[in-house]
């Protein structure tokens, strides 16, 4: 699981970050809230300290709700109940103070996770339905792609880079989501596959201006879809 650390304590960051790595956690850290908006779309967690240099946590957690339904914990030596109050109503799933147990926290970080997966799911259509993108026809359920009534044979890994683009209905797929979801991981060389991937796509559909690359960002569709 991938989290962001926003704390600007380095003695606490020192001590959290190998603890948390050593429970199975991908960690990110920054020292202030500089960054963090342009982080949350590649984490799956964030632990928000309130005490930051630069902004006022309170201010920052509803930013990053406004931009992002990433779960986010707070984290603070603000233990009154009034600052429990105010983190929840700004966004935050949970509310943690510190001084804190690092197990209590990795099960904390594990159940709001667990429970935004689940809501996720539970919103989700159990039949994924077929999406047109001109001619091209994109079948989420049968895994089928057909052009022009042809069908384009793509590997496993094709057709799922293109699930996921399409399924993201013409917003931005991050490369990062795409990484993780059909490798599992985002390293150089998975990155490195994942271009030839599109490009590969990109050939098999004779389509090219299908998929749009948002530079540094990751892809979206050229054109909103039409689902039946």
């Amino acid at each position: 699981m991938r989290v962001l650390l926003v704390e600007d304590d380095d003695r606490v960051a020192g001590a959290l970050t190998p603890a948390l790595a050593r429970r199975g956690l991908a960690i990110k850290r920054l020292a202030s809230g500089a960054g963090v908006l342009d982080r949350v779309h590649e984490v799956d967690v964030v632990l928000l300290d309130l005490g930051l240099p630069d902004i006022d946590g309170m201010v920052l957690c509803r930013q990053i709700r406004a931009v992002s339904d990433v779960a986010v914990i707070v984290v603070s030596a603000r233990g009154e109940v009034d600052d429990r109050i105010m983190g929840l109503r700004a966004g935050a799933d949970d509310y943690l103070v510190k001084p804190y147990d690092v197990d209590e926290l990795v099960a904390r970080v594990e159940a709001v996770r667990r429970r935004r997966v689940e809501r996720i799911a539970a919103a989700t259509p159990a039949s994924a339905g077929v999406v047109n993108l001109g001619d091209v026809r994109v079948d989420l359920d049968r895994h089928e792609v057909t052009v022009s009534d042809r069908v384009v044979a793509l590997s496993r890994k094709e057709f799922q880079v293109l699930a996921l683009i399409v399924m993201a209905r013409g917003s931005v797929c991050t490369r990062d989501h795409v990484l993780n979801e059909v490798w599992g991981r985002s390293g150089p060389a998975e990155s490195r596959s994942l271009d030839v991937h599109v490009a590969t796509l990109r050939t098999k559909i004779a389509r090219p201006a299908l998929v749009e690359t948002v530079r540094g960002v990751g892809y979206r569709l050229a054109a909103a879809p039409d689902e039946l």
